[in-house]
């Protein structure tokens, strides 16, 4: 644990946000109204310098409220520090985007728009990333089939790709949770 970024982070924040510590690095968590300017004092505060935004991770937890769990990680090489920032935010609320201040951001949060349905305001260029535009829902929501929506097939009759809604061949089996050792 370093001691000397615990001390300088309370400096600079005053009490503001409380950091907490594990095996992996620090961890904190906020609000999405003040995420960007969090950020960009992470980012430029000579004595924390978190000049790398490594990832943005989506959990999804659809029994919560706040269903989402976007966790910014950010690494300090000056430092050899890394902060893991934590949103916790529901389906339809936007989040302000991080490009303007980590340009690797556009990537990650179109992905995330693609993957999980998060909205990013004012993000430069939020299009589909990994799935077509035509495509429906958002594969990585638990809510998400897994067999999908659509199944996509070459027909060899009419030389082409053919998209049609999937058919089941049989319902969807109901299981018995229950242990048969009790």
């Amino acid at each position: 644990m370093n001691l000397a970024f615990i001390k300088n982070f309370n400096l600079i924040f005053n009490g503001l946000y409380i950091l907490k510590y594990n095996n992996l690095g620090f961890l904190l968590e906020v609000n999405e109204t003040s995420l960007q300017s969090l950020l960009l004092i992470l980012r430029d505060c000579e004595t924390l310098l978190f000049k790398f935004l490594v990832d943005i991770l989506v959990i999804d937890y659809p029994g919560n409220s706040k269903r989402f769990c976007l966790v910014y990680c950010l690494l300090s090489l000056k430092y050899n520090i890394r902060l893991y920032v934590k949103i916790n935010v529901d389906e339809f609320t936007s989040i302000p985007s991080c490009t303007n201040i980590f340009k690797v951001g556009c990537w990650m949060e179109r992905e995330i728009w693609d993957m999980a349905g998060i909205f990013f305001e004012s993000h430069p260029d939020l299009r589909r990333i990994l799935t077509d535009y035509g495509f429906e829902g958002y594969p990585l929501r638990k809510d998400f089939p897994l067999s999908g929506y659509k199944e996509v097939r070459y027909d060899d009759s009419q030389k082409r790709v053919i998209s049609e809604p999937i058919e089941m061949a049989q319902e969807y089996r109901v299981f018995n949770f229950k242990s048969s050792w009790e």
